[in-house]
């Protein structure tokens, strides 16, 4: 009973197109852990917003037994610690492996993000940069999921989705869609194979397919993004 009246005041602040709040969804669903979702207006941000998060007023914000946490990938390993009874294990055991993870998922949110969404900022050799940029880092993400692949797991956390998985599939229907936007290939079948499938299989998965967001949504969103960037330009 007591880990019913602990779920029951679990709540989450954001909107869901958000790819960060998007993981934090994700690792709810595979845990089965029963929470209450509060929309926030991404145009207009709400007071509890700015008093639960008022050094970055940015989402997601989590809450939980009165306590409010800030950080997609830290909302993460909270999750992993505080329901680290219920499966699947979002964290590997061994103290490497878990080191492995949070490097990763570093490396998503200090370079491979940020280089994919300057793709969608920039324009001309700045957004050449960015292009070269992301299709590095995800080669090197290709390497990664290789070395998991040489040992016989489907993830990048083992045998079942785990952080890096997560972290990266939070963005994953953001990624698709920017490709159609700015009309370009970021994760060939061809070159990065392993990437490719791994995406396909977790977009596939059943507990995520009504998690992630819809495709059309965030195309809306991306071309509207990308419309406000052209219409800056001299002479449009």
């Amino acid at each position: 009973m007591e880990a019913c009246r602990e779920e029951s005041q679990v709540k989450l602040l954001g909107w869901r197109r958000s790819p960060y709040v998007t993981r934090v969804r994700i690792a709810l669903a595979l845990k089965g852990i029963d929470y209450e979702f509060i929309q926030e207006d991404s145009e207009n941000k709400s007071q509890l917003l700015l008093q639960s998060n008022p050094i970055h007023k940015k989402v997601p914000v989590f809450f939980h037994n009165g306590n409010t946490l800030s950080e997609s990938i830290i909302i993460l390993e909270y999750i992993e610690e505080a329901w680290q009874t219920k499966a699947p294990n979002l964290m590997p055991k061994h103290p490497y492996d878990r080191a492995l993870a949070r490097f990763w998922a570093a490396f998503l949110d200090d370079k491979l993000l940020p280089s994919v969404w300057g793709i969608l900022k920039w324009q001309g050799e700045e957004q050449q940069k960015a292009v070269k940029e992301s299709l590095a880092n995800f080669s090197l993400l290709e390497k990664a999921l290789r070395t998991s692949s040489c040992s016989g797991k489907a993830y990048f956390g083992g045998d079942e989705i785990g952080l890096v998985d997560i972290a990266l599939g939070g963005a994953l229907v953001h990624i698709k869609n920017l490709e159609k936007v700015i009309n370009i290939v970021l994760v060939d079948p061809v070159k990065l194979p392993l990437l490719s499938a791994w995406m396909a299989q977790f977009s596939e998965t059943d507990e995520l397919k009504q998690i992630l967001p819809d495709p059309a949504d965030v195309f809306e969103y991306l071309s509207a993004k990308r419309a406000k960037v052209i219409s800056t330009l001299p002479g449009i």
